[in-house]
């Protein structure tokens, strides 16, 4: 009786592991999802791609305004107020008197300031803010790709734990087929109590595995809920086919090729390249410090009184001209902001290189392990053939007296790990490949 109510228990464990996925997913909507379709709503929920859009239109007003620098500049200016009664001494401090002088003045006054030279100053903030506009926008699709990247790595975490979790069922299944096959050995005495418990216990750490390969799945599934916006309790389906289209090793022009396109369309590289353009201009705008401005001016005023005679009548003046004006302080004070602009100038450069060399390695990384994965692939197609034949020669020996159940139960764990390592290899080169895309600037 003991016997037979461990074997009920162990029995009700199993077919709690063997639950179908859309029971196991109970109460949660699913949405099937291409890789297109999460890189489109990956990068509109974003909240640093939307910080980086607010970026960008903050770089392009800055720009706007720099390029208004160089329209005229137009002030109107009204004067009015009460005028007090003025005293006039006619011998030193004495003898004061007052004359009769209006008490109110008012003056209306217009006048315009043209930039003529300004030895750069303008057109050179036009292309920083330009610079500054444009390295917006590559931070922003250095974070596009950033963003892309890590939803596939949570993409294929999710594709691999499916394909998980459809390995791990089939082996459930070919578990109680062996244990049906050894429970009936055992009723014809072929074989002890012994293997029928081990393969019972065998069977539990694989339901067991199974229902951490779904709960795993489900954690998963929400990671990628709250980077999609969606409701948590989403199930996300990912397209499995997008595995059987695995990417071939990159073969044209070698790696030289990658590195080659990642010197000449990586955003990190991209971006500081442009920064080192906005220390050049940074640089030219401090040397141009010392050299002086020219303007045109002109203005009209109508006012009353009359300042010089206190008669009360409106006098209209008007006046054209040009004015320079320059800074001899600048002389002596210049050099050592012309010498920090050069010094930044040459951080610049040092950090561009730094990154030519991050970036080399990258790429070569990337390749090295995309051609590692395709290899682990192609070797565990044919591991899983071979594990399937083990398995299958060893399950005939056993049956026939002919090897003992720990060399079939060997057999069931390699050919478990053969197709669990063909599926993590299979992500691995997808990822490995996006990666490099990711190094060249063309995810």
């Amino acid at each position: 009786m003991r016997k037979r109510i461990i074997l009920f228990v162990s029995l009700l464990v199993v077919a709690a592991g063997m639950r179908p996925r859309a029971v196991a997913a109970a109460g949660a909507d699913s949405l099937r999802l291409s890789v297109d379709e999460l890189f489109r709503r990956g990068v509109a929920a974003s909240l640093r791609m939307q910080a980086d859009a607010l970026r960008e239109r903050s770089a392009a007003a800055g720009e706007q305004a720099a390029r208004r620098a160089a329209l005229p500049e137009l002030t109107v200016g009204v004067d009015a107020g009460a005028i007090g009664q003025p005293v006039v001494f006619a011998h030193g401090l004495s003898d004061p008197t007052r004359p009769d002088t209006p008490d109110w003045s008012q003056s209306y006054a217009v006048s315009l300031r043209q930039p003529l030279y300004d030895a750069g100053r303008i057109r050179r903030g036009v292309k920083r803010a330009a610079l500054q506009r444009r390295l917006a926008e590559r931070a922003a699709r250095g974070d596009e790709a950033d963003v892309k990247l890590a939803l596939l790595g949570a993409y294929l975490d999710l594709m691999r734990l499916y394909k998980q979790e459809e390995v791990l069922g089939e082996n459930i299944a070919e578990s109680e087929r062996r244990l049906t096959d050894i429970r009936r050995l055992h009723r014809e005495g072929v074989v002890t109590n012994n293997d029928v418990l081990r393969s019972e216990l065998r069977l539990r750490e694989d339901s067991l595995a199974l229902s951490e390969a779904r709960n795993a799945l489900r954690l998963t599934s929400q990671e990628l809920d709250v980077a999609l916006g969606l409701d948590e309790t989403t199930l996300i389906v990912p397209d499995t086919a997008f595995l059987d289209h695995l990417p071939a090793p990159p073969a044209d022009g070698g790696v030289e090729a990658f590195i080659r396109a990642a010197y000449a369309a990586n955003p990190s590289l991209l971006g500081l390249k442009t920064q080192t353009d906005v220390a050049l201009t940074d640089l030219a705008a401090t040397r141009a410090a010392v050299l002086p401005t020219v303007s045109l001016v002109a203005g009209n005023t109508l006012a009353r009184p009359i300042t010089r005679t206190m008669t009360d009548l409106f006098n209209n003046a008007w006046s054209v001209g040009l004015s320079m004006s320059m800074s001899l302080s600048a002389l002596y004070k210049n050099g050592p902001d012309v010498s920090r602009a050069r010094h930044a100038v040459a951080l610049a450069r040092n950090a561009e290189e730094q990154q030519r060399q991050t970036l080399r390695m990258d790429v070569r990384r990337a390749w090295t392990r995309h051609r590692e994965a395709v290899d682990r692939t192609g070797a565990m197609r044919l591991s899983i053939r071979q594990a399937d034949e083990n398995y299958r020669i060893m399950r005939n020996r056993y049956l026939n007296r002919l090897a003992i159940l720990t060399d079939l139960l060997d057999a069931g764990s390699l050919r478990l790990d053969a197709r669990l390592q063909y599926v993590t290899a299979r992500t691995q080169a997808v990822y490995a490949y996006y990666e490099l895309l990711r190094a060249c600037g063309r995810l």
